[in-house]
């Protein structure tokens, strides 16, 4: 990843001072010294700290997202030289609506409200009511960003403030290399297991718009807002706010977002996959789960049952235990649909002068996504499944060997189907014809 860095400017570490902190406690867990250190030298801050983790527990989403954010404004406060205090939090941020403006919208709970309750209960007490807290939130992440910007409304007008909403930040697009990636969470999760050829059902909606965008993008876009930020004094009541998501007119939805992973995916399988690319969306809930049972659930225990006969330890379905937890938080994000508004976020790059736009390029206006995904493809190949790109010749014939086990699978299973199907209806005569004999030996005794 830094292999470019590390020539451009071979001594970039000298230019970086890590400080040891905690989003979690008091003052941020800084020590005098480093918080001396920060107070004097520090002009812009980025304040990205969260828990990112959809089944997040409460008492700990709050401490981080919500408690932590304040702290960070209390330390900018007493900056000397402060210019940009730009907060990152989340295009769902207000998920519970359907059309997102780039403005505050009336938390389910302050701040200052949430924190106390949840430092006046112990945690079993807390998990217990945290489903009727959250209310229409999906999870403990989007509710506590949502209040985390409140406490920026709140504490954060009298400085240089501004909420930065990115939508779901996948693979980088050329920076630092094309295809970069360091993580398996939210949508590339999906990828990495379909690629793993774990993954074989999805519960997705087809046609909802995927609003994912390049973390180099995002990156640029956040640098682009603290100097906007720095540069225009606010005179508006609130911190501006810039939603950060892919262009409405060069969006790409769920389908074809799978579609196209499939297609490269093929074309650059990994050696370190366990069976063929093979992915069936279903939108609906009941059709997924059955398709989850289907082709999840009893591969899995045929193949732990296979593992235990033969001395071996049985994984399989504890595999797939999480895998059905994954989609379960998150297929909110791929069974709904928004409405996103940025014109702040245009307004921004409008402004950028040509060098600027360069350097930080983050317009997703006619933006290429086959070629995107191709990059995102033999991203997640090398840099999540650690496979160079040399062994893809080795990996498509092995790929080819699993693909005709995969065809008499199915055929296989398909025509046992049908043949029972078939037996259970030539069967029907003979059981009509047993009960109608059952019925009249019955009559025939109770006339005796």
């Amino acid at each position: 990843m830094f292999d470019r860095l590390k020539k451009e400017i071979p001594k970039f570490r000298h230019r970086i001072i890590a400080v040891e902190g905690d989003c979690t406690l008091p003052g941020l867990g800084l020590s005098p010294v480093d918080r001396e250190l920060l107070l004097r030298e520090i002009s812009i801050i980025f304040h990205v700290a969260a828990t990112v983790r959809f089944d997040e527990k409460l008492k700990q989403a709050v401490a981080i997202n919500i408690s932590g954010t304040k702290e960070i404004l209390e330390l900018s406060r007493c900056m000397r030289s402060l210019k940009a205090v730009i907060h990152v939090s989340t295009a769902y941020s207000n998920c519970n609506l359907r059309e997102i403006d780039e403005k505050f919208y009336s938390p389910p709970i302050t701040g200052d409200n949430i924190i106390r309750l949840v430092q006046s209960l112990n945690e079993e007490k807390l998990d217990a009511i945290t489903p009727a807290l959250l209310g229409n939130f999906p999870n403990t992440y989007t509710y506590t960003k949502c209040t985390a910007e409140q406490v920026i409304q709140q504490y954060g007008k009298d400085l240089p403030v501004g909420i930065f909403r990115p939508a779901i930040v996948i693979s980088s697009y050329a920076e630092p290399i094309e295809g970069w990636v360091d993580n398996i969470s939210g949508a590339t999760g999906a990828l990495v297991g379909a690629g793993a050829g774990l993954i074989r059902t999805l519960n997705i909606d087809p046609d909802c718009t995927a609003e994912l965008v390049p973390v180099d993008y995002s990156v640029n876009a956040l640098i682009a807002t603290a100097w906007d930020v720095a540069n225009n004094k606010n005179n508006e009541a609130n911190p501006p706010i810039y939603n950060y998501y892919s262009s409405s007119s060069e969006n790409v939805t769920w389908g074809q977002y799978i579609n196209l992973a499939m297609k490269y995916g093929k074309t650059m399988p990994s050696l370190r996959s366990m069976w063929c690319y093979s992915v069936t969306v279903a939108k609906n809930y009941y059709v997924y789960y059955i398709l989850s049972v289907l082709l999840h659930v009893l591969p899995a225990l045929i193949i732990d049952i296979g593992l235990f006969l033969t001395g071996h330890k049985t994984r399989m379905l504890k595999i797939y235990k999480k895998i059905h937890k994954y989609s379960m938080v998150t297929t909110y994000f791929s069974t709904n649909k928004w409405i996103f508004k940025n014109n702040n976020t245009r307004t921004l790059w409008e402004t950028l002068n040509d060098e600027d736009r360069n350097i930080f390029f983050f317009s997703m206006d006619h933006f290429d996504w086959e070629d995107y995904m191709k990059k995102c493809v033999a991203g997640l190949r090398q840099y999540i499944f650690k496979d160079d790109l040399s062994t893809v010749p080795a990996a498509k014939k092995r790929m080819a060997r699993l693909l005709i086990y995969h065809r008499i699978i199915k055929y296989t299973s398909i025509g046992l189907f049908v043949w029972f199907i078939y037996s259970v209806i030539a069967l029907l005569p003979l059981i009509n014809s047993i009960s109608v004999f059952s019925m009249s030996v019955s009559e025939s005794v109770t006339v005796r």
